[in-house]
C-alpha cells in the first residue's frame, strides 16, 4: 500500500515537458508553428498538450475558425508556464553571470481613467524594493481588467472607483488615497483665468475626462453647483492625451494636486487653482480580502503614505 501511494503521487506531479509544449502552442499560435520552433512532428506536439489536459482535466485550447483560442482554464495555465519559463530563462542569465537573480512579476492593470503620472507615483516603490521585481502594466477598461484580475491574469487592478457590489465580480477594494484637483492650464491662459477663480471658468475653454468617469460626474456637479458654465472644447478617455491638448493652450484641464509639481514640469503649465471640493480616489483591487502579493503590497503601503 505505501509504494501505491508513493506511484500515485508522482503520476499527479505536473510535467513540465508537457507544459513546454503547450505554452509553446500558446505563444505561436498553432501546433503547426510551434511544431518549428521545437523542431518535432505534428502529432508529437499535439499528443503533448492533449496529455497535460488530461492531466489537468481541463480542455487548454478550443477552435476559433481555423486556429486555436486558449481557453479560459488555458489562459491561467498559460501565465503560470510564462512565469516558469521566464524564470527558467532567467536562471540560465543568472548561471552564465549576465545577471544578479530572478526577477518576480507583478502584472498591474491600469484603468484608462487614471492620470499616468500618478500611475507612475504609485508603481515607482516597486522598483526600488530589496527584491528583483520585474512590473507588467496592461491599461484598459475597468471592468475587462477585472474580468483578467478574475482569471488570475493579474495581480491587481489600479482604479478610482471601489468594485461595484453589484458588479458579480469577486474582488476586494483596497483604498490607497485621495487627492483634491487642480485647475491647470497653459501659461497664457493661466495668467487670464487666474484672478477671480473658479468664477473666471464660465465661458472658459476646458478639457474634460469623458462623462462616464467619477472625476467628469465630480466636475459637472462642483460646476452647476456654482452656476459656472465652461466651454467644453474636448472631452478625453486618455488622461495623457487631454493634457498634450492643456500643454497645446486649448484649454483648461483638472489633474490630482498631489501630482501637481511633475504635472506643470512635463507639460509646462500653470495652476490657476485647487478644487477642494472634488477629490479623486485611489484604490487597488486584488482576488483576496487582505494583500498577498508583496510587491502590490509594498505598492499600496507606499500609496497609503503618500496619499494621506
Amino acid at each position: 500500500m505505501h509504494r501505491k501511494n508513493r506511484y500515485d503521487s508522482h503520476v499527479h506531479r505536473l510535467n513540465y515537458h508537457h507544459l513546454l509544449y503547450f505554452w509553446t502552442v500558446a505563444k505561436e499560435g498553432s501546433v503547426a508553428a510551434a511544431c518549428g520552433v521545437l523542431h518535432v512532428s505534428q502529432p508529437t506536439v499535439s499528443g503533448q498538450v492533449r496529455l497535460l489536459e488530461q492531466s489537468l482535466g481541463h480542455a487548454l485550447f478550443e477552435k476559433q475558425g481555423r486556429g486555436l483560442a486558449l481557453t479560459e482554464v488555458g489562459r491561467v495555465v498559460f501565465r503560470y508556464a510564462d512565469d516558469i519559463f521566464s524564470i527558467g530563462e532567467e536562471l540560465r542569465e543568472a548561471v552564465r553571470g549576465k545577471v544578479g537573480a530572478a526577477r518576480a512579476v507583478v502584472r498591474v492593470g491600469v484603468s484608462d481613467a487614471l492620470p499616468k503620472l500618478m500611475v507612475y507615483r504609485m508603481l515607482a516603490p516597486a522598483f526600488s524594493m530589496p527584491e528583483r521585481v520585474r512590473v507588467a502594466c496592461f491599461e484598459g477598461k475597468f471592468n475587462e481588467l477585472l474580468s483578467r484580475l478574475a482569471l488570475h491574469d493579474l495581480d491587481v487592478v489600479l482604479g478610482d472607483a471601489p468594485v461595484a457590489a453589484s458588479s458579480g465580480f469577486r474582488a476586494f477594494s483596497h483604498k490607497l488615497g485621495e487627492s483634491a484637483l487642480g485647475a491647470f492650464a497653459a501659461a497664457g491662459l493661466a495668467a487670464k483665468l487666474r484672478k477671480g477663480f473658479p468664477a473666471s471658468l464660465d465661458g472658459a475653454p476646458v478639457l474634460l475626462p469623458t462623462p462616464n468617469t467619477l472625476v467628469r460626474r465630480g466636475l459637472d456637479h462642483w460646476l452647476a453647483s456654482l452656476e459656472i458654465r465652461p466651454e467644453v472644447v474636448g472631452e478625453f478617455e486618455d488622461s495623457a492625451l487631454l493634457k498634450v491638448f492643456g500643454q497645446s493652450g486649448r484649454g483648461v484641464f483638472f489633474a490630482p494636486v498631489a501630482i501637481e509639481r511633475e504635472i506643470r514640469s512635463q507639460y509646462q503649465v500653470r495652476l490657476i487653482g485647487r478644487v477642494q471640493a472634488v477629490r479623486e480616489q485611489f484604490y487597488a483591487i486584488t482576488v483576496e480580502r487582505r494583500i498577498i502579493h508583496p510587491a502590490v503590497a509594498h505598492i499600496a503601503a507606499c500609496a497609503r503614505e503618500r496619499l494621506k
